[in-house]
C-alpha cells in the first residue's frame, strides 16, 4: 500500500509525538469525564431535538485557538502550523478520546478543502482560521449522498455575483461555525463557495442526533447572493476528491480516540469487578472479547497513519488507504461500543456512567462520510471497478 515516497514511521516523529502528548496532558486537566457529563449529559435527554444546541465550553475553546489548533491544516503563509496529517491526526486521536464538544474536526476538515483549492479567495479564509475563525463543510445533499459531485445547492449568476438555491445536510457543528464551505451546481460546473451563516437568506435547522457532543445542521439556502470575492473555485470536483481522503482520515482518528477511550475503561472495570471470587477480567468469555476489540483498534490505527502518510506524500493510493482505514475504524468502533456496553453489565447502561457520551459520538461518526460497508464498496469500484464492469469482463 505504501508508495516509494511515503515515509516508513508514517511520517509520526517526535514533533508529531510531543503534539499529541501536550493535547493529550491539556485535555486531561482541562476536560476530565466529570467535566464532559457536566457539560453535556447533565439532563437524561437521549437526543438532541430541533432548536436544541450541544452544549460546550467557550472557554477551552479559546485554549486551543490560543495552542494554535484551528490552523494546523493551515499552512505557515496564511498564518498556520501547516503540519502533516499524520501530526493533526495523533491531536484528533486525542480529541475523541476524551469526546470533545468543539468545532475544531468541522474546522480542520474545511481547512482541508479550502486548501486543496488553492486560490488567493480560500487562502483568505484559511487566514481567518489560523486566526480563530471556525468553518464547517455544507456539499452533502439532500438525498444524504456522500458522492461530492452530488451538490446540495443549485447557483445561478447575476452579473458577476452567484445567487445560490437549496439545502445541504449533515453540516457538521454548523451551529458554531463562522463560515460555510458550500458546494453547488452551476450548469456542467461545480463551483465551491464561503458564505456567513447569519446572511440574508440563510437559515439553520438543528438535526435530530443522538451524538450529546455536537450540534449537526441542515442549511436553508433561499436567494443567497454572493460576490467573486465568495467563489473558492470554479473547478469544486477536483478540489474534493484532493481533500476527501483527508476528511475520512479526520473522522477515522476521531473514531480510533473515543474506541481506545472505551477498550481502556472496560479493561480497567474488568480489573476491578469481582465476581465469582475473581476479577472479572479473569475469565475468557469477558478477556477474549476485549482482546479482540484491541486488535480491531490496532488495526484500524495502524490503517489510519498509513493513509495519512500515502495523503502527505501525495500518493496515488491515497484515496484506497483512506477508505480503508474510515472503514476498519467504522467497524472497530461498533465492535468495542457493543463490548464496554456489554462487558459492564447493569451500571454500563445508566446514563450517570459516561459510556454512552462516547458510544453515541462512535455511532455517529460510523455514519458520517459513508460506515464501513460503504467504504468497502467503493473500495471494490476502485480496485476492481464497478459491479456491472467486473460482472461483464467475468462473462
Amino acid at each position: 500500500m505504501r508508495t516509494n515516497n511515503a515515509p516508513t514511521n508514517f511520517g509520526f516523529g517526535d514533533d508529531e509525538t510531543m503534539l499529541r502528548d501536550m493535547a493529550r496532558k491539556m485535555l486531561d486537566e482541562r476536560l476530565p469525564l466529570e467535566r464532559l457529563r457536566a457539560l453535556v449529559a447533565a439532563a437524561p435527554e437521549p437526543v438532541y431535538d430541533a432548536g436544541e444546541r450541544a452544549p460546550w465550553d467557550p472557554a477551552l475553546w479559546q485554549e486551543i485557538v490560543a495552542l494554535g489548533w484551528t490552523g494546523l491544516a493551515v499552512g505557515e503563509a496564511e498564518g498556520g502550523a501547516g503540519i502533516s496529517l499524520a501530526g493533526i491526526a495523533g491531536i484528533v486521536e486525542e480529541v475523541g478520546r476524551h469526546a470533545l464538544p468543539s468545532p475544531l474536526i468541522a474546522t480542520l476538515a474545511a481547512s482541508l478543502v479550502l486548501r486543496a483549492a488553492e486560490t488567493d479567495a480560500a487562502r483568505a479564509v484559511l487566514t481567518d482560521i489560523a486566526g480563530g475563525a471556525t468553518a464547517t463543510l455544507a456539499i452533502t445533499n439532500e438525498r444524504g449522498s456522500w458522492d461530492p459531485a452530488d451538490a446540495p445547492l443549485a447557483a445561478h449568476a447575476d452579473g458577476d455575483d452567484l445567487i445560490l438555491h437549496g439545502v445541504a445536510r449533515f453540516v457538521q457543528d454548523g451551529f458554531k461555525a463562522d463560515r460555510l464551505i458550500v458546494s453547488a451546481r452551476l450548469g456542467d460546473d461545480l463551483v465551491l463557495c464561503v458564505i456567513d451563516p447569519r446572511a440574508p437568506g440563510v437559515a439553520l435547522e438543528a438535526d435530530h442526533i443522538h451524538d450529546l457532543t455536537r450540534d449537526q445542521a441542515s442549511v436553508h439556502c433561499q436567494g443567497v447572493c454572493i460576490g467573486p470575492a465568495a467563489i473558492l473555485s470554479r473547478d469544486a470536483a477536483t478540489v474534493l476528491a484532493a481533500a476527501w481522503p483527508g476528511l475520512l482520515l479526520l473522522v477515522a482518528a476521531d473514531l480510533c480516540g473515543a474506541s481506545e477511550w472505551l477498550l481502556q475503561t472496560t479493561v480497567a472495570y474488568a480489573r476491578e469487578r469481582v465476581q465469582f471470587d475473581h476479577p472479572i477480567g479473569f475469565f475468557q468469555a469477558v478477556k477474549h472479547p476485549l482482546v479482540n476489540a484491541m486488535v480491531a483498534i490496532d488495526q484500524a490505527r495502524s490503517l489510519l497513519y498509513a493513509a495519512c502518510a500515502e495523503f502527505d506524500a501525495g500518493g496515488d493510493r491515497a484515496e484506497i488507504a483512506a477508505r480503508m482505514a474510515k472503514s476498519a475504524a467504522s467497524d472497530a468502533a461498533a465492535t468495542i461500543s457493543a463490548q464496554a456496553i456489554q462487558l459492564h453489565g447493569g451500571i454500563g447502561f445508566t446514563w450517570e456512567y459516561g459510556l454512552h457520551i462516547f458510544c453515541k459520538r462512535n455511532l455517529h461518526n460510523q455514519a458520517l462520510l459513508g460506515d464501513g460497508v460503504y467504504q468497502r464498496a467503493k473500495l471494490a469500484d476502485l480496485l476492481i471497478g464497478p459491479v456491472s464492469t467486473a460482472t461483464n469482463a467475468i462473462g
